[in-house]
């Protein structure tokens, strides 16, 4: 049985309870981060010297890095068919997956620890408007991708790099602040609503 470590509010556990779901793996989650077991307690810090969820355990097997399980995963259960293996393929997934890593996340942080997490640290206004100018700005590129690709982030199908990509879309709508009208997105979202494990784990009314 796989175990999962990591609260199940936590975008990052989420990407792994929805690549569960696609996946139809069997998992037991414990609850780790804010709110619930630290993750500095030693027993969390010899699986992650990290301390961030989540952590999977995979019968002998520890991994961390939220990206590195949910491609572990595919990898692992038969879940090719969300994560090709021919390169230019694949490559194109990784890329979007990479993306919302690298810069999708960096743009919505300030703006979403002061509006929805109503964060004390994070009430300077002109670091809340120009965080909502630049989660704006990667969200028009999301938008243009998907006028291109009439479906998915990278491509006609559903793949890997949709749970991380949807994820952060369910958290831009369900945050409380202005929406530019990005109808792509928007036709998105519903897309993707139509999949069981994105109900269970995105669009729940968790930001």
């Amino acid at each position: 049985m796989l175990r999962i470590l990591g609260k199940a509010s936590s975008i990052n556990v989420r990407k792994v309870l929805w690549t569960c779901a696609e996946l139809h793996i069997p998992f037991e989650r414990e609850d780790w981060g804010s709110g619930f077991k630290s993750t500095n307690d030693s027993e969390f810090l010899a699986l992650n010297p990290c301390a961030m969820v989540p952590v999977i355990e995979d019968g002998d097997f520890t991994l961390w890095e939220s990206n590195t399980i949910i491609r572990y995963l595919v990898s692992r259960y038969d879940g090719l068919h969300l994560y090709p293996t021919e390169p230019q393929t694949r490559a194109r997934v990784d890329q979007w997956i990479d993306w919302q890593a690298s810069e999708l996340n960096r743009s919505w942080s300030y703006a979403f620890l002061s509006l929805a997490r109503q964060s004390p640290e994070h009430q300077d206004s002109a670091a809340l408007s120009a965080g909502c100018r630049d989660w704006a700005r990667n969200m028009a590129i999301l938008d243009r991708q998907l006028e291109k690709t009439g479906a998915y982030v990278s491509g006609e199908a559903f793949s890997l790099a949709d749970i991380p990509i949807g994820l952060s879309v369910n958290r831009w709508f369900e945050t409380p602040l202005a929406h530019p009208d990005f109808a792509a997105v928007k036709a998105y979202y519903e897309r993707l609503s139509l999949r069981p494990g994105y109900v269970l784990h995105g669009r729940n009314g968790t930001p």
